[in-house]
């Protein structure tokens, strides 16, 4: 069983070694302006998975990702090379749709800003259903008239 540590950290190496190729060594035009946002790699060191953005539309993410496919090789010799395993991990690469959840969070606020805004106005106009003050007050009057009326029974027997 490998050390989770070091899976971690053979991952984040990836991540970093197949940014820098991309950025220097691939010079294919169909390859857009991409950003290598994660790397996962299997327990066994065997298989790693890419997480990539590309900034532009469908067709520049069809592009983008042609272009790694092609390109997976050299990545792959790159990879193994810089790590020093004995087996150099397979690469598999995965669009990562951050700025889709991004928008669709964004949207999500602003309609729960909105309904806020809307309790707000609501509740700016809105009154009691009863009484303002719903309990019972003794007022000062009905005090004294209470201390008048009644008698303090001292000693009574209990029988």
């Amino acid at each position: 069983m490998t050390d989770p540590a070091k899976v971690r950290r053979h991952a984040e190496r990836v991540r970093e070694l197949v940014a820098s190729v991309v950025r220097t060594q691939i010079k294919d035009p169909r390859l857009g302006m991409i950003t290598i946002t994660d790397a996962r790699i299997t327990a066994d060191l065997r298989e790693a998975t890419v997480f990539y953005t590309v900034l532009g539309d469908a067709a520049a993410q069809a592009g983008t990702a042609a272009a790694l496919e092609s390109a997976k090789g050299l990545l792959r010799s790159t990879v193994g090379k810089a790590l020093g395993l004995r087996h150099s991990p397979s690469l598999a690469f995965v669009h990562d749709d951050v700025s889709d959840q991004v928008k669709h969070i964004d949207e999500l606020l602003a309609s729960a800003r909105s309904a806020d805004a809307e309790v707000q106005r609501l509740a700016a106009g809105a009154h009691y259903a009863g009484d303002p003050q719903p309990y019972k007050l003794e007022d000062e009057s009905d005090a004294d008239d209470l201390e008048a009326d009644d008698e303090v029974v001292v000693g009574r027997d209990r029988g």
